[in-house]
């Protein structure tokens, strides 16, 4: 069995793949494949996709594993590849911007919001030819379309970078957060997962009052954490 040292964890969150496609929508598949890479075959011979990025956990027990920053890189990746954006022009500007903004996780720091448009508008000057690319940055309002429900609910350190997500907003009380439970969703002020409060619901025949008497947790905390996992069973 492999050995791993539980404490660099800490601080880090800590998913595994069903759980990070679960809060992104993002296939299981698909994260496999941009954390992993793949090979493939074309034109007669055999080829390798290299990871988009690099996890910040290593494998544990011989599984893959995302850490918070993974989180939001993949939601980023999400986003673009939607609207069309080649990989090779992905790969192209997760590198620029990895050197730009000195971090290994460029998508999930706030620069990319200021900066990024940059990035992908200096790849349409040279000449990608990508009519997606090309229409993304013809104005901020497009690229900042694309970002807006990335972007929602995140905070910044003072380092620009994202550590701390309010999925169904700031004024809500669903957090994610790497330096509490391990990155699992929870009810900010009392700390339970939503996964249980939801459960717990469900088995008390959706009442709000026997939830609250069980876990000691507010009605609009149980409330939130009910909504909040619906939405991501949708």
């Amino acid at each position: 069995m492999e050995q791993f040292n539980a404490q660099p964890l800490l601080g880090v969150g800590i998913y595994a793949v069903p759980e990070a496609a679960r809060l992104t929508g993002v296939s299981t598949g698909r994260i496999r494949r941009w954390l992993r890479g793949y090979t493939f075959r074309y034109g007669g011979g055999e080829h390798t996709s290299r990871p988009v990025w690099q996890s910040q956990l290593p494998t544990i027990e011989g599984k893959l594993a995302l850490g918070f920053l993974d989180l939001l890189e993949v939601r980023f990746v999400d986003a673009f590849i939607r609207r069309g954006v080649s990989w090779k022009t992905l790969r192209t500007a997760a590198e620029k911007a990895r050197h730009q903004f000195d971090t290994t996780h460029p998508f999930s720091t706030q620069r990319f919001k200021t900066d990024g448009l940059s990035i992908f508008a200096k790849l349409v000057n040279e000449a990608t030819g990508e009519p997606a690319l090309i229409d993304i940055v013809k104005t901020q309002y497009a690229f900042s379309k694309i970002l807006e429900p990335f972007l929602h609910g995140l905070e910044f350190d003072e380092s620009d970078q994202a550590f701390r997500w309010w999925p169904l907003g700031l004024k809500r009380s669903i957090v994610i957060d790497p330096q509490r439970s391990f990155g699992q969703p929870i009810v900010n002020k009392e700390g339970v997962p939503t996964s249980i409060l939801a459960s717990a619901f469900r088995a008390a025949d959706e009442s709000v009052a026997a939830v609250t008497g069980w876990y000691e947790v507010e009605p609009r905390s149980v409330r939130n954490a009910v909504e909040y996992e619906q939405k991501l069973a949708a």
